[in-house]
């Protein structure tokens, strides 16, 4: 009997520590701002639960445009982000040989600093008389009202940058999954290689595209470091505005309905990604 129960037990035991670590990590914090979320008052007078609902209008009718340039520069630097992984994954994966993870880590190395110390780095190349755009100004290769920073491309491209180990690794764990006897046996069905590449193993390395966009789309559509250091008045996106009535307004109901409205959009998005991808199919291939 004293067997039986150990049996039993011990399933859940063994996923007791990661999920007291997900209950009071994730759990209560979520459960904490949906209470904020409906608060109302502010800091010098104290804050009470009203169960003000209106907080989430508000926001989202004072700060839609902000919203919807974080979604658009998410789906942008996403496919950005594929179009340039792809090819290194592939190449590292079929092509890498015995040094595949020595391409892996130096691909990985830079991120060994933070990456606000990396976004400053950008600013100071793309900056006006900075390493990159000075000597073609002065050489006369650039116009003397051109710049990089303050505009769209000098966000996306940092967010790009920043994105591209995220999309790698999982396309490149995708591919080594692969049976290479399938490709053998394409070959031997007369298959040209863009037939195999397009029917073989684009299809099969889909499970890893698709783990690779979760991690990419999701931090960079509510990332507010490369919008504030790189960007200007015109690029501002929705993290910004959360930290700024956070920390700066202490407009913490105001700040937590808007956090509460950008995760329920990623959610939707993701849902709607995984039912137009077919999570069945990736399941299935990801098993096969």
């Amino acid at each position: 009997m004293g067997r039986r129960l150990r049996a039993t037990l011990t399933p859940y035991a063994l996923i007791l520590p990661g999920g007291l670590w997900i209950a009071i990590f994730f759990v209560v914090p979520i459960v904490a701002m949906l209470s904020i979320s409906t608060m109302s008052g502010n800091l010098i007078s104290g804050f009470s639960q009203t169960f003000d609902v209106g907080n989430y209008a508000d926001m989202l009718s004072a700060y839609h445009s902000q919203f919807f340039r974080s979604v658009v520069y998410g789906v942008i630097t996403t496919v950005a982000t594929i179009i340039i992984s792809y090819p290194m994954a592939y190449w590292i994966s079929f092509h890498g040989g015995n040094r595949k993870a020595v391409y892996l880590f130096l691909l990985l190395l830079p991120f060994f600093v933070t990456f606000v110390l990396r976004t400053l780095a950008w600013k100071f190349l793309l900056s006006d008389d900075g390493l990159l755009l000075g000597p073609l100004r002065d050489l006369g290769l650039l116009p003397g009202d051109f710049h990089v920073l303050a505009t769209s491309f000098a966000v996306i491209a940092s967010l790009t940058y920043y994105s591209v180990p995220f999309m790698v690794l999982p396309i490149y764990v995708g591919l080594e999954r692969i049976n290479r006897e399938v490709l053998e046996a394409s070959s031997d069905l007369f298959a040209s290689k863009t037939q195999t590449f397009l029917r073989v193993v684009l299809p099969l390395s889909i499970p890893g595209v698709f783990a690779g966009v979760l991690l990419t789309f999701v931090p960079v559509t509510s990332d507010y470091i490369s919008a504030s250091i790189l960007g200007g008045t015109g690029q501002v996106m929705i993290g910004n505005i959360i930290q700024t009535l956070y920390i700066s307004n202490s407009q913490y109901p105001q700040a937590a309905a808007l956090s509460f409205v950008l995760m329920a959009a990623l959610l939707i998005g993701i849902f709607a990604y995984a039912k137009a991808l077919g999570t069945e199919d990736v399941m299935e291939v990801s098993a096969g």
